[in-house]
């Protein structure tokens, strides 16, 4: 039933989404060319390899690395807004469908991240699914501290609630869950 639950809202997800991702994809278009979307190949469930779909909101021909370590000059004119409104990551719904992703969980690393994953390794992380977003992507956290992020993940997993993956799902979108998420489990927010 929760399977079916899941399914039915990613759909009706991609169906409210449609029309947005249409006009991100037709920028992405008119300033860069096909394609529009990317597949990148993560590090999922039991530390197994699945290949995660996204919006392109880098130039072509970037290298495969974490977005946050790319110079600016990879980044498209179109991106910064893509991602901004996070319409880079709903094409993900389609990996949940396949049962790859949960809508929250840590967010699946790059294979070229090893010190993510040793760290994940290192806190069990490998042992949940992982997530279209997360608790230390709400809070801001990134590649910057890898042991750090890895610590924010077991965090979620240790506390994790049909409550909390609520609170952050519209953390996502909005900064009132993150203030109380970030009070309760006494964890600092890094940006907003």
């Amino acid at each position: 039933m929760i399977i079916t639950l899941r399914n039915t809202l990613c759909i009706i997800g991609l169906m409210i989404i449609l029309p947005f991702l249409l006009i991100a994809s037709l920028m992405i278009l008119l300033e860069d060319g096909f394609p529009i979307f990317f597949i990148q190949k993560r590090i999922g469930l039991s530390n197994k390899i699945f290949k995660i779909f996204k919006i392109r909101t880098m130039k072509k021909n970037t290298p495969e690395m974490g977005t946050h370590d790319l110079d600016k000059k990879f980044e498209l004119k179109t991106g910064k807004i893509i991602r901004t409104l996070k319409l880079d990551e709903f094409p993900q719904l389609i990996n949940v469908l396949k049962g790859e992703l949960n809508l929250v969980g840590p967010r699946p690393g790059l294979e070229t991240q090893i010190e993510l994953k040793n760290a994940r390794m290192a806190e069990d992380i490998f042992g949940v699914k992982p997530g279209i977003t997360g608790l230390s992507q709400i809070l801001g956290y990134n590649m910057s501290d890898p042991y750090k992020l890895a610590e924010i993940d077991k965090i979620f997993i240790m506390n994790r609630s049909t409550f909390l993956e609520i609170m952050i799902l519209f953390g996502t979108f909005f900064n009132f869950p993150r203030n109380y998420i970030s009070s309760k489990y006494k964890i600092k927010i890094i940006k907003k």
